[in-house]
């Protein structure tokens, strides 16, 4: 496991050569877990506005420049968030499960510690727990993704010239970080941190060092979570707090909980996720707008779930179902499955969905609910997509290409295909531009 990071070993890092302009000041590197393609097709329609003729574009429209592969260095091709996450921040593929360590479980250098030898400000932002796998792919050196634990630990041993890697980090993760055998919030703060884990402390925050844990692991879906988007919340801090950083910064921001609905086929789950990445993607535009020495480069490290807009052979996707739903099949399935009576679970489903059922519709409910919470939340879910012809081929992930989005200074290198690890490639060569 590595410990400390040299200027040596860092120097050595990039073999490959990118024609590369300028440096930017700083880089805010936004992936959005699980996010292919498809998906930002469904949040363009599931955006439109049904007033106008043409369908208007989205954010994500306004800034899409290519693709890039995202397969690891083995015969799957589809690739777990570890590998792709290793490939995004280091240039190097990797085995699935993987975090920054190539196959001998030899640690593989990040462009984060790469910025903290530059002396760049750097920070993570996501709405997971900060040790999975996509944030720890960039602060941490683990043989396996399920080790959190001693994931989060690295997040204050690991470190590069004696400096912790990350001078801010955002999302969730308390029971990682304060555990019997070793409190970890407090060594931060003992490190000259500043903390918090509550939304109200995030709005006060005003000074780096900072470490914000706002849940026991993940943040509930942005469907379920009475906090109103999340991620666009911790975008704007993050900015606000990176921004005086006067060697530059570097920042990694995941829309860590697309993939998660992915992965529960939740169509709704998903565009809310969706909307929260959205409205966090306007945050850094409008950054770059306001700073343009700035480059904001967005993708996603896989797609999950095999999304398709149509299903069964219709020609349809009726986004008006799925808009009317109010919260994940879980959360309703959890609902309906406290109520005794079968006339007010129908009417609970009508308030929480907005669909109406056929007779035979309510008995597949109703035959599900004696099965328990996940039969239950699986044929909710099932309904939804019925419905809104909504289309999965997997509850994990594909090897379908995915978007890449830039925008600012520089942004054309990041135009028409490329692989996930000449990302990576092109962002170390502008922090290694760095004086």
């Amino acid at each position: 496991m590595l410990k400390k990071l040299s200027l040596i070993s860092i120097a050595c890092l990039a073999s490959s050569s990118f024609a590369v302009a300028a440096a930017p000041k700083n880089i805010i590197y936004m992936i959005g877990d699980g996010m292919g393609p498809t998906y930002l097709a469904a949040y363009r329609y599931y955006m439109d506005n049904p007033q106008t003729k043409a369908v208007e574009r989205t954010v994500f429209d306004e800034l899409w420049i290519g693709n890039a592969s995202t397969y690891p260095d083995d015969d799957t091709v589809v690739t777990d968030s570890a590998a792709a996450a290793t490939a995004l921040s280091s240039t190097h593929k990797t085995y699935n499960g993987a975090i920054a360590v190539d196959h001998d479980h030899k640690p593989l250098t990040t462009m984060l510690e790469i910025a903290k030898a530059k002396g760049m400000q750097t920070g993570v932002v996501v709405t997971a727990q900060i040790n999975h796998a996509t944030p720890a792919g960039f602060l941490a050196h683990d043989k396996s993704r399920q080790n959190y634990d001693q994931i989060a630990d690295d997040y204050i041993d690991n470190k590069v010239n004696g400096q912790i890697v990350a001078d801010l980090m955002l999302g969730g993760g308390t029971s990682y970080f304060i555990r019997k055998d070793r409190n970890l919030v407090e060594e931060f703060k003992q490190a000259g941190f500043h903390y918090t884990d509550s939304w109200a402390g995030l709005k006060t925050l005003n000074q780096l060092p900072a470490l914000g844990l706002f849940a026991p692991k993940g943040f509930n879906s942005a469907l379920d979570n009475p906090e109103p988007l999340p991620l666009k919340q911790m975008t704007e801090k993050a900015l606000e707090l990176l921004s005086p950083a006067e060697q530059g910064f570097v920042v990694m921001i995941e829309g860590s909980q697309i993939d998660w609905c992915g992965h529960a086929n939740d169509i709704a789950c998903a565009m809310a996720e969706m909307h929260d990445f959205a409205e966090a993607v306007k945050v850094a535009k409008a950054y770059v707008d306001a700073h343009p020495d700035t480059l904001l480069v967005v993708t996603a490290d896989h797609e999950t779930g095999g999304l398709s807009l149509g299903a069964a052979g219709h020609y349809s996707w009726k986004r008006d179902v799925i808009k009317k739903v109010k919260h994940t099949g879980d959360y309703i399935a959890g609902q309906l499955l406290a109520l005794k009576d079968e006339t007010v679970m129908y009417q609970a489903w009508l308030g929480l969905t907005g669909l109406e059922l056929s007779a035979d519709e309510q008995r597949l409910l109703s035959k599900a609910r004696t099965q328990g919470q996940k039969a239950l939340a699986t044929a909710v879910k099932q309904r939804i997509d019925h419905h809104s012809t909504t289309g999965w081929t997997s509850g994990g992930h594909t090897a379908a290409d995915v978007p890449v989005l830039a925008y600012g200074a520089d942004k054309q290198v990041f135009a028409g295909f490329q692989d996930n690890t000449e990302i990576a490639g092109k962002l170390i060569q502008f922090i290694q531009q760095k004086k």
